[in-house]
């Protein structure tokens, strides 16, 4: 049995779950995170805390399930772009360089998940058995 294959999902894991760690984190902080959405100047915070919420927690949990990551990890690649551009863009503060490398780091390999997939053990891997090259679902006879 080839060990690499477990490689994917390790990385699914190790990405999405700080992830939705994040985004629940946020729920307990509805007041501190819609402050700061605030004070970067995003307009309407409290839909900008939904939504944050909703990629954060739902991303995650789809990223670790591994199903639908070709659409799921672009999506989670842009939060992450945006997110260093509004949130981690004060390079005199090393801190917030740092912040915003781990951002742009983080799209990097998301994009990498869209590239090649989710991997072996995956909702995708499972859904994408049955069907034929063309992706169309074989018949059972």
């Amino acid at each position: 049995m080839d060990a690499t294959r477990y490689l994917p999902f390790l990385g699914r894991l190790l990405i999405g779950l700080p992830f939705a760690m994040g985004g629940l984190s946020k729920l307990a902080a509805y007041g501190p995170t819609t402050a700061m959405i605030a004070a970067v100047g995003l307009p309407v915070p409290p839909l900008a805390f939904a939504v944050a919420v909703l990629v954060e927690v739902g991303g995650g949990l789809l990223l670790v399930a591994g199903y639908q990551v070709r659409l799921v990890a672009p999506a989670l690649a842009v939060f992450c772009f945006v997110t260093a551009i509004f949130f981690h863009s004060n390079f005199a503060d090393q801190n917030q360089m740092i912040h915003f490398l781990k951002n742009v780091m983080l799209a990097g390999g998301l994009l990498q998940i869209a590239a090649f997939g989710a991997g072996a053990l995956s909702i995708d891997n499972r859904s994408s058995k049955g069907r034929t090259a063309t992706g169309d679902v074989a018949l059972a006879r």
